[in-house]
């Protein structure tokens, strides 16, 4: 398999609090510094440390290309990383990612940029578990109390057997995500994750595969405090990162 990583990074992260974004992008979530380097960089590393992956493609804002590229290059990355210029929302993001890809790609990986945690073994397994059904996802079982709500009323408690919190790493088949890409440009659907895409095209089943909740979404200031914790215990255990 060749697999091919996509990251989006043109967000704005406003959940930050931070509503304009300086200069060089550091405001934003995705550059925002752990341990003294931005989290994409964090999360760019783990996929070149996966041997399975042959690029990782970067969809950026216009403005952050030129800095990005340039702290790329002093990476001397085992796989091409290269950036394209994002859309205003994830899924144009993605799309634009998407076409940029190198044309033998079998599996498409796509990944939160602000999800540094990812660890190598789960990597693998949704890539292997994608690659022979075609769609996987990582997710987790929620371990709260679900409830649906009307307003701030109770309707119904919802069994957690049945429930799982999608994260990301999500995998594709290429030409199945292209398929889904192009059938809700079509339809002017926004999907809220890539697999909700090719959930409508009702051709595969997309598998499940456990992840950890250490793989975490940092969005929110108080995530920082987490990350740091993950990130000196990684640097204790080299060996499991």
């Amino acid at each position: 398999m060749r697999v091919s990583v996509i990251l989006p990074a043109a967000g704005l992260g406003t959940r930050m609090g931070r509503a304009q974004p300086e200069k060089n992008g550091t405001s934003r979530k995705q550059f925002m510094l752990l341990d003294g380097l931005p989290i994409l960089l964090h999360t760019v590393r783990k996929f070149l440390a996966c041997p399975a992956v042959a690029e990782i493609v970067v969809a950026l804002r216009a403005e952050d290309i030129e800095w990005v590229r340039e702290m790329l290059d002093g990476e001397s990355p085992a796989c091409p990383v290269r950036l394209v210029e994002g859309g205003d929302s994830r899924q144009e993001s993605v799309e634009n990612a998407l076409a940029a890809i190198a044309p033998d790609t079998t599996l498409v990986a796509v990944h939160d940029a602000v999800r540094p945690f990812i660890d190598l073994d789960t990597l693998d397994k949704v890539l292997g578990e994608a690659d022979a059904t075609g769609a996987a996802i990582v997710g987790i079982v929620p371990v709260d109390t679900v409830k649906q709500v009307h307003r701030n009323k109770i309707r119904a408690t919802i069994p957690r057997d049945h429930l799982v919190l999608a994260q990301t790493p999500q995998v594709f088949r290429a030409d199945l995500l292209r398929r889904a890409f192009a059938k809700a440009r079509e339809d002017g659907v926004t999907g809220t994750d890539e697999a909700s895409l090719v959930e409508r095209l009702e051709q595969v089943e997309v598998s499940v595969v456990l992840g950890s909740d250490r793989n975490i979404k940092i969005t929110k200031p108080t995530d920082m405090e987490l990350a740091r914790l993950f990130l000196s215990e990684e640097a204790a255990r080299p060996e499991t990162a």
